[in-house]
C-alpha cells in the first residue's frame, strides 16, 4: 500500500535527527527516494544497458545521442550505466560517499541534471561527516520500490505523500512552492467542470501548464482527477519553476510516474518564467498556478519593461505593468499569452485558467494604473469568468484571505458578459493540528468530513444568485474616473513686504509697481479679474510690456487664496474659470451611470461651483468583494454593554482590594 511505503521512508528520516533539523529532512529523503525508485526500475535491464554502454563508449556518439541509445536499452526515459547498484553500494562502507557520487554520475543527462538542482552532492558530504550515510543507504535498500511491487500510479502517491509531509515540516517556507491539496482539488474540479463531454471523447489529448509549479502538486492533482473521472483522456502536464529544489522534486516526480508528455522531451523545466520562458511558442488547454504572494520583480524589471514597451500586445505584458512590489498580475498575463484560440474546426477549444491571488490584484491601483489596466483588459475581453474567495488561514506561510480567479476565452453561453463571485469564506473545518499559518482546510467528504469542495463546485456550477454566490455584468466593475475642478479664488493686496520681495526679483519694474500701488491702493480686493484688468490698462498707458514670467510672479506675490473672493477667469478673459489645483478632486462614476446626470445629482448638489474636466477621463476596473457580500451586524443593546462594563469594574475593584490587602 502507498501509505506503508511512505511510512517506512518517513521512519528512515529519523536517522537524520541531529545533523539535520526536521525542516531539512527533505534535502536527503526526496533525492534518496528518487534514487531508490530509479534503481529498482532499472534493475531488470541493468545488464543490457551495461553491455550496450561498453560497446558504445568512447565512440563518436554525442552525449545526448548515447543517452537515447542507452534509454532504449533500458526501455525507459532514463538509464544508469554505472556497474553499481544500491546493493553493491553497501559493499564498501568506507568509500560509500565516492561510490554514491559515481553511481549518480552514471545516470542519463536528464537525471543528473535533477540531482544537480537537488544539490545532493552537498548532502552526501554532510552525511559522510556525520557518519550516517552508510546507514541511510542501507535502510533504503530494504524499501522495495520495484514497479512489480509499486506501480507508477502508487509511486506517484507515495512521492506526493512524502512531499506533503516534508513541506508541512518546513511550513515557514512551504507556501513558496507548496499549495495545500484541498485548495488544488477545488481548483482542478472547477477547471474541468464543463469539459466532461470533451474529455470523454476517445483519443482526447490535452495540455496543462503551471508556470510556478513548485513541487508539482497542481500537475499531480490534475492528472489524478483525469485518472478518476476520464481515464481514457490523456493529459500532458508541463511546469516551470525558479526554485532549484522545488524544480528537482517536480521533475523527478514526473519521471518516476513515467508521465507521457507529448514527444518525450522534458516537461518540467528550470528557469524564471518572466525572463526565461521555457515554453515560448506553445499554447495550452489548461493553466494552473499559485504564484508567490507579494513578491517583487525588481530584478526582472528591465527585461519586463523592455518587452512591454517594444512588443506591446505582441508580447506578454502589453496590457500594463503592476507596481514593482507585487508581480502577481504579471503571472496572469504570462499565462493568458499561452491561451489556445477557439477554433473548433481545427480541434482547438480555447483555454481555461485557475490562479490563486491575495486580495491585492482585485483592487490595487486606481484608473490608469498598471493593475487597473490589466483588469480592464481581461474584463473587457470577457475572459474573467469567476472569482472565489477562500477561507483565511488556508496556507502555510500566510493567514490572509485568498482568492481563486477563473479566466477563460471560452465561456459558456450563459456566462458571456457576466462575472460570478462566490463567497466560500465559511466553507472550512478546523485542522486537528496547525501547520504554520494553516489552521483550516476545506472538507473533502472523506473520513467524516463534510464535502465542502462539492458544495463550492455546486455553487459555482449553478450560476445563480444566493447569499454566497452573485452574478454581475462585466461593466458593473468598471468606472470612469472624472476630474472634478473648482475655481481658483484670489484676493489681491499690496503690502510693503510683498512689494520689496517682488522688486528684489524684478528691480527694473520699480516705476510700474509704484504706479500700480498708487492706482490700486493697499486695501484687499476680492476680484482678481477686475484688479488685473485695471493693471493691464495702466501698463498699456505707460507703454510697459511685461514678460509672462513677470506677470505670473506678480500674481504669486500679491495674491492669496480666499474662498470669499470671486473666481479667477482663465487668462484673465472670459474663457471659463481657472481651476484650483488644491481643490481638485476625482469622482469614480460607474460605467452604467449617465455621467452628466450622476455629476448633477452627486456632486453639484453639494458643490455648486464644481465642473468636470472630461479631457482627463480614465476608465478603471476594480472588484470590491466585501462590498457585495457585506452582512450587517446590528450593535448590541446599550443595556448589555453597560452591564458588561459594570461587571468589569467590580472585578477590577475586587482585584485591587486583594493586592492592597
Amino acid at each position: 500500500m502507498p501509505n506503508d511505503h511512505a511510512n517506512l521512508i518517513w521512519q528512515i528520516a529519523d536517522l537524520l535527527r541531529g545533523p539535520y533539523r526536521p525542516p531539512q529532512y527533505e534535502r536527503v529523503m526526496l533525492p534518496m527516494t528518487v534514487l531508490r525508485r530509479f534503481d529498482c526500475v532499472l534493475a531488470s535491464t541493468k545488464q543490457k544497458v551495461l553491455r550496450e554502454y561498453e560497446k558504445r563508449k568512447g565512440g563518436k556518439f554525442r552525449d545526448d545521442a548515447l543517452d537515447r541509445v542507452l534509454n532504449n536499452a533500458a526501455a525507459q526515459r532514463f538509464h544508469n550505466h554505472s556497474p553499481l547498484s544500491f546493493e553493491k553500494l553497501k559493499g564498501d562502507p568506507d568509500h560509500i560517499d565516492k561510490h554514491l557520487v559515481s553511481y549518480i554520475n552514471g545516470f542519463s543527462g536528464n537525471v543528473r541534471r535533477i540531482f544537480d538542482y537537488f544539490e545532493f552532492g552537498n548532502e552526501i558530504e554532510k552525511m559522510r561527516e556525520a557518519n550516517i550515510l552508510y546507514l541511510v543507504v542501507s535502510k533504503f535498500c530494504d524499501v522495495d520500490l520495484h514497479p512489480d511491487n509499486v506501480p507508477n500510479s502508487e509511486m506517484g502517491l507515495i512521492f506526493e505523500n512524502l512531499i506533503r509531509r516534508f513541506n508541512e515540516l518546513a511550513n515557514e517556507t512551504a507556501g513558496d512552492h507548496f499549495t495545500p491539496r484541498d485548495v488544488i482539488r477545488l481548483m482542478v474540479n472547477i477547471l474541468f467542470i464543463n469539459d466532461d463531454k470533451l474529455l470523454a471523447t476517445p483519443g482526447t489529448v490535452r495540455k496543462l501548464l503551471d508556470p510556478a509549479c513548485g513541487t508539482g502538486g497542481m500537475l499531480a492533482e490534475s492528472q489524478n482527477y483525469l485518472r478518476e473521472h476520464h481515464a481514457a483522456a490523456r493529459l500532458y502536464v508541463y511546469g516551470q519553476d525558479y526554485n532549484k529544489r522545488a524544480f528537482a522534486t517536480a521533475a523527478s516526480d514526473m519521471l518516476m510516474k513515467q508521465v507521457d508528455h507529448n514527444g518525450g522531451t522534458d516537461n518540467i523545466r528550470f528557469g524564471d518564467s518572466f525572463t526565461d520562458d521555457q515554453f515560448p511558442r506553445e499554447s495550452f488547454d489548461y493553466l494552473l498556478a499559485n504564484p508567490p504572494f507579494g513578491v517583487d520583480w525588481k530584478k526582472q524589471q528591465n527585461e519586463i519593461q523592455r518587452e512591454h514597451e517594444k512588443l506591446g500586445f505582441g508580447g506578454r505584458f502589453g496590457a500594463g505593468l503592476p507596481r514593482v512590489n507585487d508581480g502577481s498580475l504579471l503571472f496572469l498575463q504570462h499565462m493568458i499569452s499561452k491561451f489556445e484560440p477557439v477554433l473548433p474546426d481545427q480541434h482547438k477549444h480555447g483555454s481555461r485558467l485557475g490562479i490563486v491571488f491575495s486580495g491585492s490584484p482585485l483592487f490595487s491601483g486606481g484608473a490608469g494604473s498598471g493593475e487597473s489596466d490589466i483588469r480592464k483588459w481581461i474584463i473587457e475581453n470577457d475572459w474573467l469568468e469567476a472569482i472565489i474567495t477562500l477561507p483565511e488561514q488556508m496556507f502555510y506561510n500566510t493567514g490572509i484571505g485568498t482568492y481563486v480567479w477563473i479566466v477563460t476565452n471560452r465561456k459558456e453561453k450563459r456566462r458571456k458578459g457576466k462575472i460570478q463571485l462566490v463567497d466560500a469564506r465559511e466553507c472550512y473545518i478546523p485542522m486537528r493540528r496547525s501547520l504554520g499559518d494553516k489552521r483550516r482546510k476545506i472538507g473533502e467528504g472523506k473520513d467524516g468530513e463534510p464535502d465542502q469542495i462539492g458544495d463550492i463546485v455546486k455553487l459555482y456550477g449553478n450560476f445563480a444568485d444566493t447569499d454566497r454566490s452573485k452574478t454581475f455584468d462585466n461593466a458593473d466593475f468598471g468606472y470612469t474616473r472624472v476630474t472634478v475642478e473648482r475655481p481658483l479664488r484670489l484676493r489681491y493686496q499690496m503690502t510693503v513686504e510683498d512689494k520689496a520681495r517682488f522688486l528684489d526679483a524684478c528691480p527694473h519694474l520699480l516705476d510700474d509697481v509704484q504706479a500700480i500701488d498708487k492706482e490700486l491702493g493697499r486695501k484687499p480686493q476680492r476680484d482678481w479679474n477686475a484688479v488685473w484688468s485695471r493693471i493691464e490698462k495702466l501698463l498699456r498707458g505707460r507703454k510697459s510690456h511685461w514678460k509672462t514670467t513677470e506677470q505670473k510672479l506678480f500674481r504669486t506675490v500679491f495674491t492669496q487664496k480666499d474662498p470669499k473672493a470671486e473666481p479667477a477667469l482663465k487668462g484673465g478673459r472670459d474663457e471659463g474659470y481657472e481651476p484650483d489645483a488644491d481643490l481638485r478632486d476625482f469622482e469614480n462614476i460607474p460605467l452604467k451611470e449617465d455621467i452628466e446626470a450622476y455629476f448633477d445629482r452627486e456632486v453639484l448638489a453639494h458643490v455648486p461651483d464644481a465642473w468636470m474636466d472630461r479631457s482627463k477621463d480614465k476608465v478603471g476596473y476594480e472588484i470590491n468583494f466585501n462590498r457585495h457580500f457585506y452582512r450587517y451586524t446590528s450593535p448590541r443593546p446599550l443595556e448589555e454593554i453597560d452591564a458588561d462594563l459594570k461587571q468589569a469594574e467590580e472585578q477590577i475593584v475586587r482585584l485591587l482590594r486583594e493586592v492592597t490587602a
